[in-house]
Order: structure tokens, then sequence, then C-alpha cells
């Protein structure tokens, strides 16, 4: 009976330990790649795991570049539409974190504020559809962990987005 009850707590460490060197093993594996948890049936990732020593890149907030510079103020046709403005600056994330060493496909996370039109409307939709140009697809089959959040304006009433982005590799 003495031999069990000294045998129980040994077992037990014994166990522990395999069990520490089984996580430790798994968090060296992690420690190699960014791992994205994705959302099959969504957009977007759930979340990104981004291992110690991986490069990042951060964007201030990026809008539209002026479209039209003889366009009438108040128009829209300055910086054109939700699509036109959201494709504009999906060409300046690319362009930004190109000059770092970036790719679109190192892109992992996005922060988009969208604003409403005059008429109060937020056009959802045209966003979605300008990320699907860049994500999420044949070219880019990487997804991105984001936020999209609709605001009363930006500091140009003319701009309908702004966004930021995050790279890491």
């Amino acid at each position: 009976m003495k031999r069990i009850i000294f045998l129980l707590p040994m077992f037990a460490f014994l166990g522990s330990c395999m069990v520490t060197t089984e996580k430790k093993e798994v968090a060296e594996e992690k420690e190699e790649f960014i791992v994205r948890y994705d959302r099959p049936d969504a957009a977007i990732l759930r979340g990104i795991y981004i291992p110690k020593g991986a490069e990042y890149f951060y964007t201030s907030g990026l809008v539209a570049p002026v479209k039209d510079e003889n366009a009438s103020p108040g128009t829209y046709g300055r910086y054109g539409n939700t699509y036109e403005q959201s494709i504009g600056i999906l060409e300046r994330i690319k362009e930004t974190i190109g000059e770092g060493g970036f790719t679109l496909e190192d892109v992992v996370f996005l922060r988009v504020y969208l604003a409403p039109d005059k008429d109060g409307k937020i056009d959802w939709e045209a966003w979605f559809k300008a990320y699907g140009e860049y994500f999420n697809n044949e070219t880019n089959p990487n997804k991105v962990a984001r936020s999209t959040i609709a605001v009363h304006s930006l500091a140009n009433p003319e701009l309908l987005i702004e966004i930021e982005a995050v790279a890491a590799k």
C-alpha cells in the first residue's frame, strides 16, 4: 500500500511533464509561421496568430486619391463613390506596404471606417465588393482579420471610407 501511495505522485508528476512537453512543442511549431484562424463561411478571419520575431508594417488611415481635380466640390466626382474610393485606397495600401517590402498577401488586419453619403446611407456592399477584389480570391486567397465601423463622418465630407492596414511576415 505504501508503494502505491508513493508511486501515485510520481506518475502524476511524469504525466504533467508529458503534457508540458507536448504543449511546448505545439507552441514552438506555431512560432515558425503566421496562423490564420479561418471562418470558411465568411470573407474574413476569426483571428490570426503572429509569431514572435515577425516583421510588421502598419499604415496610417489612408483615404482615396483625388479622381478628378476639376470636379465640383460636394459632388463625389472628386474622389468617387464608396466603391471607387475603396479601390483607390486598396491600391494605396498595396503601394505603401510595397515600399516596405510587403505585399497584399502579407496583410493580416484591416480597420475600415465607412461614412454615410449626403443621403445618410452607408454603402456597405460597395466596400465588400472592393474587398473581394483584393482578398479571398484566386489571385490572393488570404483573408484578413477586419473591423468595419460606421462613423458619423470623416475629416473631409467628400470622403466615404478610410482604411488602416497591418501587414506581417
